[in-house]
């Protein structure tokens, strides 16, 4: 691996990336999506089937073929933070940041001091190609790229100072978890739910913060135009589980249609 962060540059650069989620932790399946032309992959650790050992690994095989991998982490502990950055994850998306102090506590943990207190093991882990990459402990904070997802409606009045915390890039809105927030699941498209994530998309992009977030590519839901206009920089769509069922169900038809038999009832599949 080389240490600079392609996605990074991409986005400091204005340009609107779009992703695939990966959720099933196959390492074949992660190399044919970024072959495919899906050349950035979001590793669910968090909901995926991958635990954080076997989705760190697959950081090799999107790296591998040429792709660029956000890690999604379980959870905002210390342990797992530093886990991901020593196995070399060096875009990290972390679940449930409520508060500006979690935030600050989550870059604390990603950061070498003194900007933070990030344990050091440069010299022995993959991060550094195993002590191969020099000045990496002086450089590491410039090739972080470190998202806060907003997924409750009580975050919206933390996002201004989350902004402010040294170390967050992005903050990466999850629609899903919000709306439930308000207690309005699965009503993404309700106007109380659009209107507070509005407040928040505004308070992040006054804060100088990109934004994320995903889109309904197979559902109600902002398309990926709608949410570059809005600001977006970073939108990912389909994800692994969904484009296999979609081209399972697909075929299927294609099948009973040619012989004159009716296609299984099947649920239509969301993008996440």
């Amino acid at each position: 691996m080389t240490g600079r962060n392609r996605l990074k540059a991409r986005l400091r650069a204005g340009e609107t990336v779009t992703a695939a989620w990966f959720e099933l932790g196959s390492p074949e399946v992660a190399e044919l999506l970024v072959y495919s032309g899906w050349d950035v992959l979001v590793i669910d650790c968090e909901h995926g089937s991958a635990g954080l050992e076997a989705g760190l690994n697959l950081l090799r095989a999107v790296e591998g073929a040429g792709g660029e991998a956000v890690i999604r982490v379980p959870d905002a502990s210390e342990a797992t933070l530093k886990r991901a950055l020593d196995r070399g994850a060096r875009s990290i998306m972390v679940p449930m940041v409520h508060t500006a102090e979690m935030a600050r506590e989550i870059a604390s943990y990603c950061l070498y001091a003194p900007r933070g207190r990030r344990g050091y093991a440069a010299p022995i882990v993959r991060a550094t190609n195993w002590g191969n990459l020099p000045g990496y402990g002086a450089n590491a904070h410039e090739e972080l790229l470190l998202m806060a997802q907003v997924e409750h409606v009580d975050t919206v009045a933390e996002v201004a100072e989350i902004a402010k915390v040294e170390g967050i890039d992005m903050a990466f809105v999850g629609p899903n978890d919000f709306a439930a927030s308000m207690g309005l699941l699965e009503q993404t498209e309700h106007p109380d739910v659009r209107a507070k994530i509005a407040e928040a998309e505004k308070a992040a992009l006054d804060g100088g913060l990109l934004l994320g977030t995903i889109t309904g590519v197979a559902g109600p839901g902002r398309g990926y135009g709608e949410l570059r206009e809005a600001g977006y920089r970073f939108i990912v769509g389909p994800n692994d589980v969904g484009l296999l069922a979609g081209a399972a169900r697909a075929a299927k038809a294609q099948a009973a249609d040619a012989l004159g038999e009716a296609a299984p009832e099947t649920a239509p599949h969301a993008s996440y």
